[in-house]
């Protein structure tokens, strides 16, 4: 039995040492000695490789495929420059300025592939990659489909969180009956600086970022500054998940959908954006439905505005048509639709309708309450009815005041 297990564990040894992508070799003389990777983020990923043959090493390319979502799989490959010999060792990097960045949390597959002068050639197996963001110490929590990672701030600040996460995920499913459709992870640093410096080209006001292909969400959060923080939450939880539903090939959605939803998810407007709002409406500078639909400006002063009417815009559709109708909107643009022919199918009306209609909802003026004359009759009844309650009252007082020796 001893010699059974022995020559058992003997086989699994070799087995491993054949399957492992680390140390490949062809039928010949062609060996990889070694493959790593090393991250400093956020930027860059280092790739390594070392590989030997009894001929010239002529040929080597990494391949590498980035996990988000996509209609396509998109494999990129790198031709590595190198002087032939029979021992090589070569390394790649690759500059996150090139692509723009890559979320923290973030994971790739890469593999190599190596061919010598006589055409024996040796793919690696592929290997995982996490592009994780090790400046800090993290801790985590889950719930459903939602990980909050941090590193300040203890157990209830996180749990605190996830409760604001939760509620901002039921709250837009009510609101517009859409629904997380993959998980969720939740980046919460310390504060804006501290994100700032996990990104590439970060705005210098950014607080948070929805990473909606990569299902990641980032956001500088101080333990002290939680009531933000919830809001935040709920804003780039609406970003994500509306982009999940409506994810498609041909079109987007029009950024005063797009940003007017994720103001919605957070609740009532706070005072500095419904200043902005009532500002416009009182000098009757709104900003149109169709040049809301292009991006906002970069500056945050010119932004503000644009963001408030968005949730305006979103306040009137939900409020005046409701959540099925919001719902259908958001599935229309999930199958491609134009930013009119969306509108036009679900409401009636195009962007311009809209525009009309919106404006004619926030500038109409708020009608007083009349009063109602109360009857004469019901005045000498409700009269009598209080003499009653006045002398039986006084009777009660006078029992009480009695038993009390007063």
């Amino acid at each position: 039995m001893i010699k059974k297990a022995s020559l058992l564990a003997l086989v699994i040894c070799l087995l491993l040492t054949v399957l492992s992508p680390s140390l490949v070799q062809a039928q010949t003389g062609l060996t990889l000695l070694s493959s790593s990777a090393q991250v400093e983020f956020p930027s860059r990923l280092i790739f390594n490789l070392s590989a030997e043959s009894d001929v010239n090493i002529t040929d080597i390319r990494l391949c590498y495929t980035v996990d988000r979502v996509s209609f396509a799989q998109v494999t990129s490959e790198v031709y590595i420059e190198f002087m032939p010999t029979t021992t090589v060792d070569v390394s790649w990097t690759l500059e996150m300025v090139r692509i723009g960045g890559l979320p923290p949390g973030s994971s790739m597959e890469y593999w190599w592939t190596v061919e010598d002068a006589k055409g024996e050639k040796i793919e690696t197996i592929p290997a995982q990659l996490q592009f994780n963001d090790t400046r800090y110490s993290w801790d985590s929590l889950t719930e459903g489909k939602v990980t909050i990672y941090w590193y300040e701030g203890g157990e209830s600040f996180a749990q605190e969180l996830m409760a604001a996460a939760q509620q901002a995920l039921t709250k837009l499913g009510q609101d517009t009956g859409a629904e997380l459709e993959k998980p969720v992870k939740l980046y919460i640093y310390a504060d804006a600086q501290d994100l700032q410096g996990a990104m590439i080209y970060p705005q210098e006001w950014t607080g948070g970022v929805a990473f909606t292909r990569y299902g990641i969400i980032a956001i500088g959060i101080a333990p002290d500054n939680l009531s933000w923080g919830k809001r935040a939450i709920a804003h780039e939880l609406a970003h994500l998940v509306i982009h999940q539903m409506t994810l498609n090939l041909y079109s987007g959605l029009p950024t005063w959908l797009d940003e007017g939803l994720a103001m919605y998810a957070e609740g009532p407007l706070v005072p500095l954006y419904k200043a902005y709002l009532d500002k416009a409406i009182a000098e009757n500078s709104l900003i149109s439905v169709r040049s809301l639909s292009s991006p906002f400006s970069a500056y945050a002063e010119e932004s503000l505005p644009s963001y408030a009417q968005s949730y305006s815009l979103v306040e009137f559709l939900i409020g005046s048509y409701g959540q099925d109708k919001m719902l259908e909107l958001l599935l229309t643009f999930e199958q491609g639709s134009s930013y009119d022919e969306a509108l036009e199918k679900v409401y009636g009306f195009d962007m311009d309708g809209l525009d009309a209609l919106w404006r004619d909802y926030v500038t109409m003026p708020t009608q007083p309450v009349e009063k109602e004359l109360m009857p004469p009759a019901l005045i000498g009844v409700l009269s009598a009815l209080a003499t009653v309650l006045l002398l039986w009252l006084g009777l009660v007082i006078e029992d009480w005041a009695w038993r009390r020796g007063w």
